[in-house]
């Protein structure tokens, strides 16, 4: 089952990171067409808790974690549609990938996987920045950056057929099977692309150890169990790196005033109260230039409903612990070292907005998950 990893994948660059797609979910927010397929959107996809380490014992298959989009895709006919992980229609932002899947020599199916955009000699690494600039109003836009850097689709998994049945209650083992057997006459470097596969653990744990230090992860899933639409019970993600989705709930000034100093940090816990859990202040001065026009205009009390930044401190030597509430529709992903009482024990480094995550979806989950996941392992 196992096939050779063709290309590298990895974290994005940290260019034009502030300006990139900073526009929350809800501007990605549209309707999709009719679909007579037994599985339609909006439809949530299998999703995965956090883990410090691979599960072991028998019945895991291994796949990489793709440093991307995730995308369900249908098709019936010439009907074709692309929806995010949270419900959002993804098809005007990718159009070269809408035509890629109608030029299929199958017309009717639904897979699960993730879009990337290839750069680079051979196209052997991953853009997470070029993916995040087709977040665009602009038609004009998108067209031009679709011609320039075409996004690709890693299948990983496979809902409904070429027949039009519905696998999806069938055992992972056998819908790997058939997504094999549906793909396997695809080119390996073309649009849509059969993501790799393994049972073998040490084969995982290479990828993990990949020697580019690009990785973004690897995910494991229970070989047996059928897809869990919208659940994580059966399924496990392993990051190299600790990052989180947080919502931005509020910012401060710089302490000379005149700039964005840091972004405040909140997930949201068990009751739907946004919590603050920390900040990231690792930007540029030409950064926090750029962030001023993109927070101003959300500026709207309350910012965190639940735990809110502290005042004055004996730490704070002077400085200013004012700060401006916005309102929570911006998601970013922040890596962090240690968490600490339901917070980041120290500052945060900002990767990337996340402008296809939904702010509900930023719960603790993500830092409290790797040590439920411990306890639960096979």
């Amino acid at each position: 089952m196992a096939r050779p990893l063709l290309v590298s994948w990895g974290m994005a660059a940290t260019r034009d990171r502030v300006r990139a797609a900073a526009v929350p979910a809800e501007e990605l927010a549209g309707s999709f067409p009719e679909i007579a397929l037994p599985i339609r959107p909006p439809y949530p996809p299998m999703e995965a808790r956090s883990a410090s380490r691979l599960p072991t014992g028998k019945g895991w298959l291994y796949e990489p974690k793709w440093d991307g989009f995730r995308c369900l895709a249908f098709r019936k006919g010439r009907t074709v549609t692309l929806q995010s992980k949270h419900g959002q229609p993804l098809d005007r932002y990718f159009p070269d990938l809408a035509e890629a899947f109608r030029a299929l020599p199958f017309k009717t199916f639904v897979l699960d996987g993730e879009i990337v955009i290839r750069r680079g000699r051979r196209e052997k690494t991953l853009d997470f920045d070029a993916l995040l600039q087709r977040i665009h109003p602009a038609a004009s836009r998108i067209a031009r950056l679709a011609r320039e850097t075409p996004a690709s689709f890693q299948a990983f998994d496979l809902l409904i057929d070429e027949k039009g049945k519905k696998v999806a209650d069938l055992p992972l083992s056998e819908r790997r099977e058939l997504l094999d057997r549906l793909l396997a006459d695809l080119p390996e470097e073309g649009a849509v692309v059969l993501s790799p596969a393994t049972l073998d653990r040490k084969v995982a744990e290479g990828w993990l150890r990949n020697p580019g230090g690009e990785l973004d992860g690897v995910i494991a899933k229970q070989a047996g169990s059928p897809y869990l639409s919208g659940d994580r019970s059966a399924m496990v993600k392993v990051k190299r790196l600790r990052t989180a989705d947080c919502v931005v709930g509020g910012f401060r000034w710089a302490q000379s005033g005149d700039k964005v100093g840091s972004l405040l940090l909140g997930l949201y816990d068990e009751a739907g109260r946004l919590d603050h859990v920390g900040f990231s202040s690792s930007f540029t001065a030409e950064e926090r230039r750029e962030l001023e026009p993109i927070l101003v205009p959300l500026i709207e009390p309350p910012g965190f409903t639940g735990k809110a930044p502290g005042g004055p401190s004996r730490w704070s030597q002077g400085r200013s612990t004012e700060w401006e509430p916005l309102r929570p529709v911006l998601v970013c992903e922040v890596r962090y070292d240690h968490v600490s009482g339901g917070r980041f024990r120290h500052g945060t480094k900002f990767l990337r907005w996340r402008p296809d995550k939904k702010p509900r979806a930023c719960t603790f989950d993500q830092i409290q998950a790797g040590q439920r996941a411990a306890a639960t392992r096979v």
